[in-house]
């Protein structure tokens, strides 16, 4: 499954800088991964569903 970073949870803008990145610490293999795009499992991937926290109010 190819996870995307703009659907992550983790995945944050930066309103100063103008740029959005991972918050996760990422060791130096997993940083090469994902700045190279090949990251397709991320095991920090939590998908950003503002509609999953509705149900729970329900």
């Amino acid at each position: 499954m190819n996870n995307n970073c703009e659907y992550c949870l983790n995945y944050e803008y930066d309103e100063f800088a103008g740029i959005s990145y991972c918050q996760i610490s990422l060791d130096e293999d997993e940083t090469a991964k994902y700045l190279t795009n090949s990251y397709y499992n991320c095991p920090y991937f939590h998908l950003n569903n503002e509609y999953e926290i509705v149900k729970k109010q329900n």
